[in-house]
């Protein structure tokens, strides 16, 4: 059976992503990525799960140290707004972290992002305990999603005129999109993957998963994360986004 040749209008709870799809449309991305040592943080993750019950996400882990490694580079993190020629770039003096969420709101799967706030003076359980609260919440009740349940409560152009208002503002952007972002994956069997998350970096994650490595000449078995960033070129060039996944790799392996 065919399907109709009319089709059927988008379901409402996609609108936000539509939007913001339709806003990350001047970005110039370039994509890096490398592999980072996750020893480290699995032996850390384990004891804090034994002396303290709480099981710290990956994620966690790398809000953490990319918010340390952002606050040294305060052009990456960053954002502008505007066309070639009228470019208008803001710094800030704190790093947020936006991180995409696998949830389902009036009964459809969408995502959700939340921003973690002054991630480059946050600790892992304070990272984690908000990360826990929006994760374990009801998206159709939590104040963080409120803004996205008017946005599909609003009719289509009204939405998209408040969306777009919201985002080209540089005072308010990092405090509803983050200075940088984090999406991960790893969860499922994907091993790395490259996402645009409407910042001037965003970090991708995938599994982590046992791959033969060499410590000092010899091949071992070790558990590796596969970690991606994609930049905005119109911010940042190629070696400083290298320095930026350079030192975030660092900050994990020595966790």
């Amino acid at each position: 059976m065919s399907a109709p040749e009319a089709g059927e209008p988008l379901p409402r709870q996609r609108r936000h992503t539509l939007f913001f799809l339709e806003v990350i449309r001047d970005f110039s991305p370039v994509f890096l990525d490398t592999e980072v040592d996750m020893s480290g943080v699995l032996a850390h993750r384990a004891s804090a799960l034994e002396s303290e019950g709480v099981r710290y996400s990956t994620t966690s882990y790398v809000l953490r140290a990319a918010g340390r490694v952002l606050a040294k580079h305060p052009d990456a993190n960053a954002a502008v707004r505007g066309r070639p020629g009228r470019l208008r770039i803001a710094h800030y003096p704190f790093v947020n972290g936006k991180v995409a969420l696998d949830r389902t709101l009036d009964g459809r799967r969408v995502v959700l992002g939340t921003i973690v706030p002054d991630v480059h003076a946050s600790e892992l359980p304070a990272i984690q305990e908000h990360l826990a609260a929006v994760r374990d919440g009801d998206p159709e009740k939590l104040p963080a999603f409120e803004g996205v349940r008017k946005l599909h409560r609003a009719p289509w152009s009204e939405g998209r005129k408040a969306f777009r208002a919201a985002a080209d503002s540089l005072a308010l952007r990092p405090h509803l999109n983050g200075t940088f972002a984090v999406t991960s994956l790893g969860h499922r069997a994907v091993d790395s993957f490259h996402s645009v998350g409407g910042t001037t970096t965003t970090f991708g994650v995938g599994r982590v998963l046992d791959r033969p490595v060499v410590r000092e000449g010899w091949i071992v078995v070790a558990p590796v994360l596969r970690l991606s960033l994609a930049f905005d070129h119109r911010v940042i060039d190629g070696a400083e986004a290298a320095d930026v996944l350079t030192e975030v790799k660092e900050a994990l392996e020595s966790v």
